[in-house]
């Protein structure tokens, strides 16, 4: 990774992703998640390919797995009532969900890059590994 100048920043990202039968190894990309401590970010985009999901597993519950990932986007933004988790600073809240502890959404291993506006890097990389 090239050094980071007065203009970049760096940032960890992770993609989640959705494994409805861990023996088969499939996965689909459901969202992207971007820390960048300098300036002060950590942010999501989620959202479900129903039709791609169904194609793995037609009798995965879509419901409950909208929720989850809405509880996750919702700690991760500190929303209030979001429970403990969103209580804590910003990195340690990345390390939670960077952290497996699902058997259907799980965590990519962490990447990093440089970035100038971590909202519009997320967006890019939403579009690139989930859309």
């Amino acid at each position: 990774m090239p050094a980071p100048t007065p203009e970049t920043s760096p940032f960890s990202y992770l993609v989640l992703q959705v494994v409805p039968n861990a023996e088969r190894g499939e996965r689909i990309n459901v969202g992207v998640v971007l820390f960048c401590r300098q300036r002060d970010f950590l942010g999501a985009r989620v959202g479900l390919h129903h039709a791609r999901l169904a194609a793995l597993d037609p009798e995965l519950p879509m419901l409950e797995l909208a929720d989850h990932l809405d509880a996750v986007v919702r700690v991760l933004d500190a929303s209030p009532g979001a429970g403990p988790v969103s209580r804590l600073p910003a990195s340690e809240r990345f390390g939670w969900v960077a952290a497996p502890s699902s058997t259907i959404v799980q965590p990519s291993e962490v990447h990093t890059g440089l970035c100038r506006e971590p909202a519009v890097t997320l967006d890019a990389l939403y579009e690139r590994l989930v859309r």
